[in-house]
């Protein structure tokens, strides 16, 4: 009786045990798959392309020797910022940006009223120009006390010509006098086209005596230029013995550079101001815009005219000019500091949320002191970097972040790096 309680009891603790092992076994078989995955290694982060730090601008879709240095491609890692959208951007922390000096600028829309400072030099108005010539052939008696550079009054005697081919139409005339009208007439016609003025002909009529000597006289006031008469010369009919420039407006040449060409416009308003005038401020207008540019110096060349009623305008004097340009459209403008100028194109860094820094192309128009004219590439209220930008253009140059071309541009600078090494892309 008794062996057989033992044998119970020890055969209920062996299905006792049973049990226990097997709902222990079935414990660690549910557990199997968690614990696998707790000590499984994690995923190796997965490259997006390989590129050289020389040339970061190329990038390769395999590993390998860079074609451009003697080293290793460096692979770019997918996620290393947070999101697929950063591998076109850097990411700087506040705390460096202000150690770096970081400065930003908004995008605004304005009208860029510019205007030129230029210098300028005065020359003679050479349309207001008196040439005085020899009506017929002659003899110089006498040349009055006159020398080139001497400021005259309209009607300055120049010089005395004795014409002896007029005396005998003059005495043919004065002959009829008392005769027919058509005579006369006719007689005062061949006075005429002898070449003899049309007041002398009738200081001879009043006086009734040969007026053989003609005398030369300045038709307009101004700056005597040339005096090519000397006594006792003989000078032939229509031959060039005086000429004359006015002074009643001069002109102001001034040199703009090219790139200002565009904005000009005839009629422009220009205040000049001159060192023999100080404190004096004269106004004019652009009377032309002379076709050709000057091969030397690039520039265009501008003529303004200045009223000189007072003779204070001396050709040869410089001046400060101050031309202004205004469109009077509205434009995007943005601080001229904040441009990055490759040669090729023109870079801005555009700060982003969460301190992220994009490079983007944009295309640049007028420029006036520090504001630029942006054409395309931007939009109003974006914030670009106005001050630390070649820093982070070099950060993210380093990591072969270039800016896409924008629209109507192309990226010469992606075309210059392509290689002919296979697997290769833009």
């Amino acid at each position: 009786m008794n062996n057989r309680i033992v044998n119970m009891a020890l055969l209920g603790g062996v299905l006792l045990l049973g049990l226990g092992g097997g709902y222990w076994l079935a414990q660690m078989r549910a557990a199997q798959p968690a614990m696998a995955g707790a000590m499984q290694a994690p995923d190796e982060k997965k490259a997006l392309y390989w590129y050289d730090p020389m040339y970061p601008q190329q990038k390769f879709d395999k590993p390998g020797k860079s074609p451009f240095m003697d080293m290793q491609l460096v692979p770019r890692y997918g996620g290393e910022q947070g999101a697929a959208a950063d591998t076109a951007a850097i990411r700087i922390d506040s705390s460096l940006t202000q150690n770096i000096g970081v400065r930003l600028a908004s995008v605004s829309r304005g009208v860029l009223a510019s205007s030129l400072e230029l210098s300028g030099l005065l020359a003679f108005n050479d349309r207001d120009v008196a040439v005085v010539q020899a009506r017929a052939a002659g003899f110089v008696e006498r040349v009055y006390a006159l020398a080139p550079g001497d400021v005259l009054k309209a009607n300055a005697p120049l010089a005395d010509i004795l014409v002896p081919e007029w005396a005998a139409a003059q005495e043919e005339f004065l002959a009829l006098r008392h005769s027919d009208p058509g005579l006369l007439a006719a007689a005062r016609q061949r006075l005429r086209l002898s070449g003899m003025p049309a007041g002398l002909i009738a200081q001879m009529e009043r006086s009734g005596r040969v007026q053989s000597v003609m005398t030369l006289t300045s038709p307009l006031g101004g700056a005597l230029q040339t005096l090519d008469v000397r006594e006792g010369m003989t000078v032939a009919a229509g031959q060039t013995l005086a000429r004359v420039n006015g002074l009643g407006t001069v002109w102001l040449q001034v040199a703009v550079p090219e790139a200002q060409g565009a904005a000009l416009a005839v009629g422009q308003t220009v205040e000049s101001r001159f060192a023999g005038l100080p404190g004096q401020v004269v106004k004019g207008s652009v009377a032309a815009i002379l076709p050709a540019t000057a091969m030397d110096s690039r520039t265009v060349q501008v003529r303004v005219e200045l009223p000189n009623p007072d003779g204070r305008l001396r050709p040869g004097m410089t001046a400060q000019v101050r031309l202004a340009q205004s469109t009077g459209q509205s434009v995007l403008l943005l601080p001229s500091e904040a441009l990055i100028r490759t040669g090729k194109r023109v870079l801005v860094m555009v700060a982003e949320e969460g301190g992220r820094y994009r490079p983007v192309e944009v295309q640049v128009g007028a420029e006036n002191q520090d504001q630029t004219v942006i054409v395309a590439g931007l939009q109003e209220g974006q914030q670009v970097v106005a001050s630390g930008q070649f820093l982070l253009d070099s950060e993210a140059s380093l990591k072969g972040i270039t800016a896409p071309a924008s629209d109507g541009f192309k990226n010469d600078d992606a075309m210059d790096g392509m290689s002919l090494q296979p697997g290769a892309r833009p």
